[in-house]
């Protein structure tokens, strides 16, 4: 059983930048080769894809509305993965949840197995 807590959300303005943080409880080989994910869902909308990165080949993939203003990361070391959030913009405003999954198709919600609480960011025009 993988557990997944979120931190660094906020209120920032647009054009801002916030740094998300998602602990995982890894334990085994197994759980270190999981591709690890960022979704966020916004009041009356679906969840949708951010950003996801695998491992041990660091291969990182984002949704188009973010690339370029958004880079995740993830320090096995810590356990952790980051989500860079720059140049805010209000339709950014969202809860930001952690997603972990083995072979997850990548930006698809069910196909991951364990997923964080979430995070709330506003983003303020």
């Amino acid at each position: 059983q993988v557990q997944l807590v979120e931190s660094g959300g906020g209120l920032v303005q647009a054009g801002g930048s916030l740094r998300l943080s998602c602990a995982a409880s890894l334990r085994t080989f197994s759980d270190y080769r999981m591709v690890m994910a960022w979704f966020r869902q916004a009041p009356g909308k679906e969840r949708e894809f951010v950003a996801a990165i695998k491992w041990p080949v660091p291969i990182k993939d984002y949704a188009d509305s973010v690339k370029g203003r958004f880079t995740i990361s993830r320090d096995n070391a810590k356990n952790t993965v980051y989500l860079q959030m720059d140049s805010l913009k209000p339709e950014d405003t969202a809860v930001y949840y952690c997603a972990a999954g083995l072979s997850p198709t990548m930006t698809h919600p069910p196909s991951y197995d364990y997923w964080g609480q979430g995070t709330q960011v506003t983003v303020s025009s």
